[in-house]
């Protein structure tokens, strides 16, 4: 472990300080947590390599650990342990279960605790604490597994086309954009395969924008990213999101600067509400003189193709030294 260190000079609060001089006198021991066993393994392993690759070996000592076969060995190693860093997405990972567990070992970790991660990850919950925080939201309906399809009351309450996601999960699997009933009922039986709950959404016409939130107490909002997909993608689902060139990713936006920091600001709120830590990307919709808040990412992608990254690097943030912010972070807000 990283071995305790006295501030001459400086007030005892001053713990960024004290945390990189740490860093500067002793190698951190980083647990790279990537893999997993959601339907987004594939996404985390990728992410993990470049968070591995980037990672400054004369500040880190690094070693890898998949959840989905390594919970055993992290165990065991958990005293020799100074961090995680974790590149997991979806149940399992990204819900507050694997954040539990680190609580439970005394690791710190970059990003949202148990709470945060569980709300972000729950669409139905995560909209209703939204709307409490006086936020936009698109205008949704769930359904539970058996639950008949009220197809033509959908279409006279939510209009046409609609979006139709699993309550749980990112990277747009199991979701789709639909139009006529056969394909609603298609989607819904499709979105069910993930989940035994399902949202069915208003499709919202607009600019697709996405605002990246860093910090513990005091927040910094990074520039806003836009999201065009490919004429051949009907929304940013799971290939746009992943396949490079599918996508462009326009950073700063192509909104106006007034546009821009309201919905910063409501990127700042809606990580807020959720009880989040360290960061979080908040996606949104410019649906004529509202935003619409879709959802809150709390680990973001860190693919060659992610945006987080994007536009941490648009603020002047190279990915390396985002690592080392988000690693300052998480042993600044260690608690005890």
């Amino acid at each position: 472990m990283v071995s305790g260190l006295v501030s001459v000079g400086r007030p005892e609060s001053d713990r960024r300080w004290l945390i990189q001089r740490k860093i500067i006198m002793s190698k951190v021991k980083v647990a790279l947590l990537a893999g997993g066993k959601s339907s987004e393994r594939e996404v985390s392993l990728s992410g993990g390599d470049e968070v591995f690759k980037a990672l400054d070996r004369a500040k880190y000592e690094v070693t890898r650990y998949d959840p989905a076969t390594d919970l055993a060995r992290l165990v065991a190693d958990a005293a020799m342990i100074d961090v995680a860093f974790l590149v997991l997405h979806g149940p399992y990972g990204e819900d507050g279960t694997v954040q539990g567990l680190l609580d439970l070992l005394g690791i710190p970790y970059q990003g949202s605790g148990v709470l945060g991660s569980a709300l972000a990850m729950d669409k139905w919950a995560s909209k209703r604490i939204y709307r409490e925080a006086g936020l936009s939201v698109p205008p949704f309906e769930m359904l539970v597994r058996g639950q008949p399809i009220d197809v033509d009351g959908l279409g006279k309450r939510l209009g046409t086309p609609v979006i139709v996601k699993p309550r749980h999960g990112g990277s747009s699997i199991g979701t789709s954009i639909v139009s006529g009933p056969e394909a609603l009922v298609e989607a819904v039986e499709r979105a069910f395969g993930y989940d035994r709950d399902v949202m069915i959404e208003a499709f919202i016409k607009g600019p697709e924008i996405t605002g990246a939130v860093l910090g513990n107490d005091v927040l910094e909002t990074l520039p806003i990213v836009e999201i065009v997909p490919g004429s051949e993608f009907g929304f940013f689902d799971y290939e746009a999101k992943y396949q490079p060139g599918a996508t462009q990713e326009i950073c700063p936006a192509r909104i106006s600067a007034s546009v821009a920091e309201r919905a910063q600001r409501i990127a700042e709120r809606a990580h807020q509400a959720l009880c989040c830590r360290g960061y979080s990307r908040t996606d949104m919709i410019v649906g004529g003189e509202t935003i619409y808040v879709l959802e809150t990412n709390t680990i973001p992608g860190m693919t060659p193709v992610s945006l987080f990254p994007l536009a941490a690097k648009t603020a002047g943030m190279a990915f390396d030294k985002l690592l080392d912010r988000l690693i300052t972070l998480a042993l600044e807000d260690k608690k005890g």
